[in-house]
């Protein structure tokens, strides 16, 4: 089984490209991704500040990774992030419909690095 710093480190890698698809260049690859048009300020705005809230979760999740002090608080900013996410993803599904299947994509691995944070935060040190 993974340990919980293998587990912080490969999750903020695997959350940076996420994140940089979205801020980036967001009307190019959000056009480019999701068929998303993004075509004034306030739409990059936006989405700018979402790939800034991503990469400073990954940020948290690389100083628990390596300061054991911060390792709990990191898992739990893991669980409560992919879970928040997931619900919201959840709940469109419900209301809105089948989305791209990246976004179906994005649903499973949320709920996957979810449910491991879960347990490692239940697993003793």
């Amino acid at each position: 089984m993974i340990s919980r710093r293998g587990f912080l480190l490969f999750t903020a890698v695997v959350l940076l490209p996420v994140a940089l698809s979205y801020g980036v260049d967001p009307a190019r690859s959000l056009g480019l991704l999701f068929d998303v048009s993004v075509s004034n300020v306030n739409g990059t705005h936006m989405f700018r500040a979402i790939m800034g809230l991503y990469l400073a979760m990954a940020a948290f999740w690389v100083a628990g990774a390596l300061h054991v002090q911060l390792r709990q608080a990191a898992l739990w900013s893991v669980l409560v992030f992919m879970l928040g996410l997931a619900a919201g993803r959840a709940l469109s599904l419900a209301i809105d419909g089948m989305p791209h299947w990246l976004m179906v994509g994005y649903l499973l691995v949320e709920l996957v690095l979810g449910g491991a944070a879960w347990r490692l935060l239940k697993r003793p040190d």
